[in-house]
């Protein structure tokens, strides 16, 4: 390998190292200049704050004196513009807990209502004046009536979420069967009735395999099936147990029919609430098959998990939202949209209630205009509530203006 040596002479080399250090000099001038004018520049030209803004100041309702306009039609009822001082007990209720079910709704915001969602959720942590300030600026109210305008007043019932032991095996004493929809279960289609479930064999073989869990008692599984949705503890066959939910999944397609207006029809009873059909039952054990076989309405179910967060709200209503302990009711979706704010008055026996609710729910037996079906909640407590209300009702829809 050959190597080859650079000859230079030494003032060539002062030179050329004189000429760097100038042009270095240069260098850091020029950098220098361009940094300043960086700095000079970010501080000149700030970028737009991207953050949240403060939420503008709540409206302040003027005096109650607009002129109101004509009814409104809707396909079951008829909405009569009033004045907020027509809701009874409105400057008294909690607003809090009935907005907890309000932003609910706004997981499904429907027509109309879903545009005031932004404001529903801003105003989570306000004071109940200051929600019901912006109800008044922002909200119309109407009274519920049947179309011809004969009543102002309607039915009020309730149910609740019921709470059972229930085995996933089938054992002696507990092997009364729930099920999840079988192979031919399909909408407006007219299924096997609920005494041809259990006497005609190709039913029994058409419902092999689609059991879920099972219950100790017959009246039991139908207070479930009347509810459409309840906790179970289940205990698996490895003997642990866990709480689960069941949703309603379908129905057989056939008719409901209320095992109290069967009862009531033929004399037996007077007093047609659950805790009067216990004690008939009671008193007639023999007649159990016949009483629950007067109803051929069957429900299917779907085994939902219950997280914790979940065990503190009720079953999805029709709405497509968790409901809320007595702050959300079923309705009729003809007379009140679904996510629609209501106005509820109730006075009887068992409750004296005047409170906001929301429309998130409906059921077969919940038809009419002022007709409501109250969500009490979980338990024996809720179901022994439900049992017995039934009393007179007044509604009010509360719709944007």
């Amino acid at each position: 390998m050959v190597h080859h040596t650079i000859r230079t002479s030494s003032s060539r080399a002062i030179k050329a190292s004189r000429k760097i250090n100038h042009m270095n000099r240069r260098f850091r001038i020029v950098l220098g200049a361009l940094i300043v004018g960086m700095l000079a520049s970010c501080t000149t030209r700030q970028p737009a704050p991207t953050g949240p803004r403060e939420p503008p100041p709540l409206t302040t309702p003027g005096p109650d004196t607009a002129v109101l306009g004509p009814p409104v039609k809707k396909t079951a009822s008829r909405w009569t513009p009033v004045r907020w001082s027509d809701l009874p007990g409105f400057s008294q209720d909690n607003m809090s807990e009935a907005w907890n079910a309000w932003i609910k709704s706004c997981e499904r915001p429907m027509p109309t209502v879903g545009r005031l969602c932004n404001d529903v959720r801003r105003l989570s942590l306000a004071t109940a004046d200051e929600q019901r300030g912006w109800m008044q600026a922002h909200l119309q109210p109407y009274r519920v009536e049947p179309l011809d305008g004969s009543s102002t007043e309607g039915l009020l019932t309730s149910y609740y979420e019921p709470l059972y032991q229930a085995s996933r095996l089938p054992l002696s004493g507990m092997n009364v069967p729930l099920y999840r929809p079988p192979a031919g279960v399909a909408p407006k289609k007219p299924w096997f009735t609920r005494q041809q479930m259990e006497t005609l064999p190709e039913a029994r073989a058409a419902l092999a395999g689609s059991e879920l869990m099972y219950l100790a008692d017959p009246v039991d599984a139908m207070v479930l099936q009347i509810q459409g949705s309840g906790r179970m503890l289940v205990t698996e066959p490895s003997g642990a147990q866990r709480l689960v939910r069941l949703g309603f999944a379908a129905t057989n397609e056939q008719p409901y029919k209320s095992i109290g207006k069967w009862l009531l029809d033929r004399g037996e009873v007077r007093d047609a609430t659950w805790p009067g059909i216990k004690a008939w039952i009671f008193a007639n054990p023999d007649r159990t098959q016949e009483l629950l076989w007067s109803n051929p309405r069957v429900v299917f179910f779907r085994e939902e998990p219950l997280s914790e967060l979940d065990a503190q709200f009720g079953p999805k209503g029709a709405q497509g939202v968790a409901l809320t302990p007595g702050r959300s009711i079923a309705v009729d979706p003809g007379s009140i949209p679904y996510g629609a704010p209501v106005w509820l008055s109730t006075t009887g026996p068992q409750a004296n209630l005047q409170r906001l609710v929301m429309a998130q729910d409906t059921g077969s037996a919940i038809r009419g205009a002022v007709r409501a079906d109250y969500f009490a909640g979980w338990g024996a407590e809720a179901g022994e509530f439900a049992g017995r209300l039934k009393q007179n009702l007044r509604l009010w829809v509360l719709w944007p203006k």
